[in-house]
């Protein structure tokens, strides 16, 4: 492995936050933790989270889950498209793929509300798809790193 490569991992191993959804391969969660993160503190998306988790345990009981109440859970994040794009989803996946979630990066980017970023994420941390998960974060690392 090439320096570089060691030296972001150790300072990852060092450094990291111990995560729910950095300890699962279900790609509903992950992908939960990746509707309810962006533009969210970490703090305040780990109760969402942890509180979606609890309530909705897998992707069929969010599916069956009336709208108000998947509304009323997200009350106070914001963004609420992303909620009604997540339930929205939620069904889709059910209906068209027999309750599991898509294992392809094409398909999983088809879903309403999940860009490039959340399907790669999904895709490699849920089914360790060679995809790279690129964000601002990584972009500023990199362009520290490498003076760009």
């Amino acid at each position: 492995m090439p320096p570089f490569s060691q030296k972001i991992i150790h300072w990852y191993n060092q450094n990291k936050r111990e995560l729910p959804w950095r300890n699962t391969q279900n790609p509903y969660l992950i992908w939960l933790s990746e509707i309810i993160l962006p533009q969210t503190r970490v703090d305040q998306g780990m109760e969402y989270y942890i509180k979606f988790a609890k309530e909705f345990p897998t992707i069929q009981h969010l599916a069956k889950a009336d709208n108000e109440k998947v509304m009323k859970l997200w009350q106070g994040l914001g963004y609420y498209s992303r909620a009604r794009n997540l339930h929205f989803t939620a069904q889709t996946i059910v209906k068209e793929h027999k309750g599991n979630f898509p294992n392809d990066y094409t398909t999983v980017l088809s879903l309403k509300g999940i860009g490039e970023y959340t399907a790669a994420a999904i895709v490699s941390f849920a089914f360790n798809k060679p995809y790279a998960v690129v964000d601002g974060n990584v972009y500023r690392l990199l362009s520290r790193v490498f003076g760009i």
